[in-house]
C-alpha cells in the first residue's frame, strides 16, 4: 500500500489581536494568506498548525474546527 504524500498544511488565520477568524488546509500558505487577507483583514496572518501532513489527515483536522 502506497503512503499518501505529506503536502498539506493546516493553519489558523488570526486578526492582528490574535483572534481566530478562520481555520483551514492548503498546499500553499503564502497564496492562501493573501486570499484571506483580501477576504477578511489586511492585518490578519496565518499561523501554521503542526507540520506538513496528508490531505486526508488535514481535512479530518479541519472538520474538528467547524462550529
Amino acid at each position: 500500500m502506497a503512503q499518501s504524500e505529506r503536502d498539506t498544511y493546516k493553519y489558523d488565520f488570526l486578526d492582528k489581536e490574535g483572534k481566530l477568524i478562520h481555520s483551514g488546509v492548503t498546499t500553499d500558505l503564502k497564496r492562501r494568506e493573501g486570499e484571506l487577507k483580501r477576504q477578511h483583514s489586511q492585518d490578519g496572518y496565518i499561523k501554521q498548525v503542526g507540520g506538513k501532513t496528508t490531505r486526508k489527515a488535514a481535512r479530518a483536522w479541519a472538520q474538528t474546527k467547524k462550529a
